[in-house]
């Protein structure tokens, strides 16, 4: 497993987040309510990366965020643990030698790039 470059994680983050700010707006009706879009960004990484290991954005920039053991979806329960660390923001302050912050190392996951063909 590669670890994804940080640009790649940058601009999947960014694309979430617009996405988030946009649906948060559709039930808040206001952008200025700090704490929809984050709830939206929580349940829609704990979803999407739980059950199919992308983001939208994710899918975009083509980059996966895999369990370390399976390599495959790391699963809801997991999914949501990360998705809260990684909402802190803090966490991704702390980089191991593959690129995996707090929050990945709690979850047992790793972000990767696809091999290349």
């Amino acid at each position: 497993m590669e670890p994804a470059g940080l640009g790649r994680r940058f601009a999947a983050l960014m694309i979430d987040w617009i996405l988030c700010l946009l649906v948060s707006r559709l039930f808040v009706g206001s952008v200025s309510q700090a704490w929809a879009p984050l709830v939206v960004l929580i349940v829609e990484y704990t979803f999407f990366v739980g059950l199919f290991a992308q983001t939208p954005g994710m899918k975009l920039t083509r980059i996966r965020c895999e369990s370390v053991t399976t390599g495959g979806a790391p699963g809801i329960p997991r999914t949501l643990l990360r998705s809260v660390l990684l909402a802190l923001l803090i966490p991704i302050l702390f980089m191991d030698e593959r690129r995996r912050g707090l929050h990945d190392r709690a979850a047992g996951t790793i972000v990767t790039e696809p091999p290349a063909q």
